[in-house]
Protein backbone atom coordinates (compact mmCIF):
# COMPACT_ATOMS: atom_id res chain seq x y z
CA UNK A 1 0.00 0.00 0.00
CA UNK A 2 1.07 3.63 0.01
CA UNK A 3 0.07 6.01 3.28
CA UNK A 4 2.44 8.33 3.39
CA UNK A 5 4.66 10.08 1.19
CA UNK A 6 6.90 13.42 0.54
CA UNK A 7 7.35 15.78 -2.15
CA UNK A 8 10.08 18.42 -1.26
CA UNK A 9 11.42 19.36 -4.56
CA UNK A 10 8.18 20.58 -5.76
CA UNK A 11 10.06 23.65 -7.66
CA UNK A 12 10.60 21.05 -10.03
CA UNK A 13 6.83 20.25 -11.18
CA UNK A 14 6.89 22.32 -13.65
CA UNK A 15 10.03 21.28 -15.30
CA UNK A 16 9.14 17.78 -14.79
CA UNK A 17 5.71 17.44 -15.80
CA UNK A 18 4.26 20.58 -17.46
CA UNK A 19 6.67 21.68 -20.13
CA UNK A 20 3.38 22.73 -22.04
CA UNK A 21 0.96 22.77 -19.81
CA UNK A 22 -0.87 24.83 -16.85
CA UNK A 23 -1.92 24.89 -13.18
CA UNK A 24 1.44 25.99 -11.57
CA UNK A 25 0.47 29.55 -10.56
CA UNK A 26 -2.20 28.00 -8.43
CA UNK A 27 0.18 25.43 -6.87
CA UNK A 28 2.90 28.15 -5.80
CA UNK A 29 -0.39 30.51 -4.29
CA UNK A 30 -1.28 27.37 -2.38
CA UNK A 31 2.30 26.58 -1.70
CA UNK A 32 2.91 30.58 -0.32
CA UNK A 33 -0.06 29.94 2.29
CA UNK A 34 1.08 26.32 3.37
CA UNK A 35 4.46 26.02 2.55
CA UNK A 36 6.37 25.16 0.85
CA UNK A 37 8.37 21.30 1.61
CA UNK A 38 6.31 18.21 2.21
CA UNK A 39 8.50 15.76 4.39
CA UNK A 40 5.18 13.82 5.54
CA UNK A 41 2.02 13.43 3.58
CA UNK A 42 -0.87 11.82 4.51
CA UNK A 43 -4.24 11.03 3.16
CA UNK A 44 -6.96 13.68 3.42
CA UNK A 45 -4.82 15.95 2.92
CA UNK A 46 -4.00 17.92 -0.53
CA UNK A 47 -1.48 16.61 -2.96
CA UNK A 48 -0.45 17.72 -5.88
CA UNK A 49 -1.38 16.05 -8.84
CA UNK A 50 -1.35 16.35 -13.14
CA UNK A 51 -4.07 15.32 -15.37
CA UNK A 52 -4.25 15.71 -18.83
CA UNK A 53 -6.11 16.32 -22.33
CA UNK A 54 -4.00 14.43 -24.35
CA UNK A 55 -2.07 17.53 -25.51
CA UNK A 56 -1.73 19.68 -22.37
CA UNK A 57 -1.20 18.59 -19.10
CA UNK A 58 -2.34 20.39 -15.75
CA UNK A 59 -1.39 20.52 -12.30
CA UNK A 60 -4.34 20.84 -9.62
CA UNK A 61 -4.52 20.05 -5.98
CA UNK A 62 -6.42 17.54 -4.77
CA UNK A 63 -7.65 15.14 -2.31
CA UNK A 64 -5.82 11.98 -0.76
CA UNK A 65 -8.93 9.57 -0.69
CA UNK A 66 -11.30 8.91 -3.65
CA UNK A 67 -14.91 10.11 -2.81
CA UNK A 68 -16.98 8.82 -5.47
CA UNK A 69 -19.84 10.78 -7.47
CA UNK A 70 -22.26 8.72 -6.11
CA UNK A 71 -21.20 8.68 -2.48
CA UNK A 72 -23.14 10.00 0.23
CA UNK A 73 -20.03 11.39 2.71
CA UNK A 74 -16.85 12.15 2.37
CA UNK A 75 -15.63 10.17 4.99
CA UNK A 76 -15.82 7.16 2.11
CA UNK A 77 -12.51 8.73 0.82
CA UNK A 78 -10.64 7.60 4.10
CA UNK A 79 -10.69 4.13 3.14
CA UNK A 80 -10.02 4.74 -0.35
CA UNK A 81 -6.67 6.20 -0.33
CA UNK A 82 -5.44 3.16 -2.67
CA UNK A 83 -6.80 0.86 -5.70
CA UNK A 84 -5.53 -2.30 -6.16
CA UNK A 85 -4.23 -2.41 -9.73
CA UNK A 86 -5.38 -5.94 -10.23
CA UNK A 87 -9.33 -4.95 -9.54
CA UNK A 88 -9.53 -1.94 -10.84
CA UNK A 89 -11.47 -2.97 -13.91
CA UNK A 90 -14.23 -4.95 -11.53
CA UNK A 91 -14.43 -2.35 -8.71
CA UNK A 92 -17.44 0.20 -8.70
CA UNK A 93 -15.73 2.60 -7.00
CA UNK A 94 -13.01 2.75 -9.45
CA UNK A 95 -13.98 1.71 -12.75
CA UNK A 96 -15.13 4.37 -14.58
CA UNK A 97 -12.58 6.75 -13.34
CA UNK A 98 -10.02 3.67 -14.76
CA UNK A 99 -11.66 4.34 -17.83
CA UNK A 100 -12.29 8.12 -18.26
CA UNK A 101 -10.18 10.12 -15.18
CA UNK A 102 -6.75 9.03 -14.16
CA UNK A 103 -3.90 11.16 -13.01
CA UNK A 104 -0.23 11.25 -11.66
CA UNK A 105 0.50 12.10 -7.60
CA UNK A 106 3.35 13.65 -7.66
CA UNK A 107 5.90 12.85 -5.31
CA UNK A 108 9.85 12.26 -4.67
CA UNK A 109 9.42 9.33 -2.37
CA UNK A 110 7.60 7.70 0.43
CA UNK A 111 7.29 5.32 3.25
CA UNK A 112 6.46 2.26 4.52
CA UNK A 113 6.76 0.37 7.11
CA UNK A 114 9.04 -2.96 7.56
CA UNK A 115 7.67 -5.50 9.86
CA UNK A 116 9.76 -7.78 12.20
CA UNK A 117 7.33 -9.75 14.41
CA UNK A 118 5.61 -6.60 16.55
CA UNK A 119 8.42 -4.40 15.39
CA UNK A 120 7.33 -1.77 12.68
CA UNK A 121 10.59 -0.02 11.02
CA UNK A 122 9.75 3.14 8.54
CA UNK A 123 11.69 3.21 5.66
CA UNK A 124 11.97 5.94 3.56
CA UNK A 125 11.64 4.82 -0.52
CA UNK A 126 12.55 6.65 -3.34
CA UNK A 127 14.14 6.35 -6.89
CA UNK A 128 18.06 6.13 -7.16
CA UNK A 129 18.14 9.26 -8.93
CA UNK A 130 16.35 11.27 -6.30
CA UNK A 131 13.96 12.49 -9.10
CA UNK A 132 10.14 13.45 -8.91
CA UNK A 133 8.41 10.86 -10.28
CA UNK A 134 4.41 10.31 -10.52
CA UNK A 135 2.20 7.47 -8.78
CA UNK A 136 -0.47 6.24 -10.92
CA UNK A 137 -4.14 7.30 -9.55
CA UNK A 138 -7.57 7.79 -10.37
CA UNK A 139 -9.44 10.88 -9.19
CA UNK A 140 -13.36 11.59 -9.23
CA UNK A 141 -15.16 14.79 -8.72
CA UNK A 142 -18.19 14.76 -5.48
CA UNK A 143 -20.51 17.47 -4.87
CA UNK A 144 -21.46 17.61 -0.97
CA UNK A 145 -24.93 17.85 0.20
CA UNK A 146 -24.29 21.88 0.24
CA UNK A 147 -23.25 21.82 -3.08
CA UNK A 148 -19.09 22.63 -1.91
CA UNK A 149 -17.34 20.57 -5.14
CA UNK A 150 -14.63 18.22 -4.17
CA UNK A 151 -12.20 16.73 -6.77
CA UNK A 152 -10.67 13.42 -5.02
CA UNK A 153 -7.45 10.86 -5.71
CA UNK A 154 -6.33 7.24 -4.86
CA UNK A 155 -2.93 6.28 -5.59
CA UNK A 156 -2.84 2.85 -7.79
CA UNK A 157 -0.62 0.14 -5.82
CA UNK A 158 0.64 -3.35 -7.52
CA UNK A 159 2.52 -6.42 -5.63
CA UNK A 160 5.98 -5.17 -4.55
CA UNK A 161 9.50 -5.87 -7.41
CA UNK A 162 12.42 -7.72 -5.61
CA UNK A 163 13.76 -4.76 -3.79
CA UNK A 164 10.73 -3.94 -1.84
CA UNK A 165 9.06 -7.31 -0.97
CA UNK A 166 11.36 -8.09 2.14
CA UNK A 167 9.88 -4.36 3.36
CA UNK A 168 5.91 -4.81 1.79
CA UNK A 169 4.07 -7.15 -0.19
CA UNK A 170 2.69 -3.96 -1.81
CA UNK A 171 4.09 -1.05 -3.57
CA UNK A 172 2.54 2.15 -5.33
CA UNK A 173 2.75 2.10 -9.02
CA UNK A 174 5.26 4.33 -10.47
CA UNK A 175 5.06 5.47 -13.96
CA UNK A 176 8.21 5.64 -16.17
CA UNK A 177 8.34 8.95 -18.04
CA UNK A 178 7.41 6.82 -21.63
CA UNK A 179 3.89 5.71 -19.87
CA UNK A 180 2.78 8.94 -18.40
CA UNK A 181 1.53 9.92 -21.63
CA UNK A 182 -0.79 7.24 -22.46
CA UNK A 183 -2.00 7.34 -18.67
CA UNK A 184 -3.30 10.77 -18.63
CA UNK A 185 -4.91 10.26 -22.22
CA UNK A 186 -8.44 10.48 -21.67
CA UNK A 187 -9.29 8.92 -24.97
CA UNK A 188 -7.28 5.99 -24.61
CA UNK A 189 -10.09 3.48 -22.15
CA UNK A 190 -8.91 0.10 -23.36
CA UNK A 191 -8.37 -1.45 -19.88
CA UNK A 192 -5.71 -4.35 -20.72
CA UNK A 193 -3.81 -1.80 -22.65
CA UNK A 194 -3.89 0.60 -19.45
CA UNK A 195 -3.35 -2.73 -17.21
CA UNK A 196 -0.09 -3.21 -19.11
CA UNK A 197 1.20 0.07 -17.45
CA UNK A 198 0.69 -0.90 -13.90
CA UNK A 199 3.96 -2.89 -13.16
CA UNK A 200 5.71 -3.05 -10.22
CA UNK A 201 8.90 -0.59 -11.02
CA UNK A 202 12.25 -1.62 -11.72
CA UNK A 203 14.09 -2.43 -8.53
CA UNK A 204 17.54 -1.89 -9.81
CA UNK A 205 16.26 2.28 -10.00
CA UNK A 206 15.04 2.26 -6.31
CA UNK A 207 16.47 2.76 -2.84
CA UNK A 208 15.58 2.75 0.66
CA UNK A 209 16.67 3.70 3.80
CA UNK A 210 15.39 3.56 7.42
CA UNK A 211 14.12 6.90 8.84
CA UNK A 212 13.31 7.58 12.72
CA UNK A 213 9.87 6.93 14.11
CA UNK A 214 9.16 10.77 14.03
CA UNK A 215 7.15 9.48 10.89
CA UNK A 216 5.22 7.58 12.67
CA UNK A 217 2.62 10.81 13.77
CA UNK A 218 0.91 12.50 10.19
CA UNK A 219 1.46 15.67 12.68
CA UNK A 220 5.03 15.56 12.09
CA UNK A 221 5.83 16.97 8.70
CA UNK A 222 9.21 18.33 9.37
CA UNK A 223 12.84 17.75 8.29
CA UNK A 224 13.91 15.20 10.64
CA UNK A 225 11.19 13.07 9.00
CA UNK A 226 14.03 11.70 6.26
CA UNK A 227 16.95 11.98 8.18
CA UNK A 228 18.46 8.36 7.83
CA UNK A 229 19.03 6.36 10.70
CA UNK A 230 20.61 3.69 8.92
CA UNK A 231 21.07 2.42 5.62
CA UNK A 232 19.28 -0.76 5.21
CA UNK A 233 19.05 -1.63 1.46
Amino acid sequence: MCGRFTLIAWDEVERRFLPVGSGMEIIRERFAEVGVERYNIAPTQDVITITGDGEVNAAQFMRWGLVPSWAKDISIGNRMINARAETLAERPSFRVAFRRRRCLVVADSFYEWKRDGRKRTPMRISLESGELFGFAGLWESWKSPEGRRIQSCTIVTTEANEFLAPIHNRMPVILSQDAEPMWLDPDVQDTDALSELLKPYSSDLMKAYEVSSVVNSAANDVPECIVPVRRML
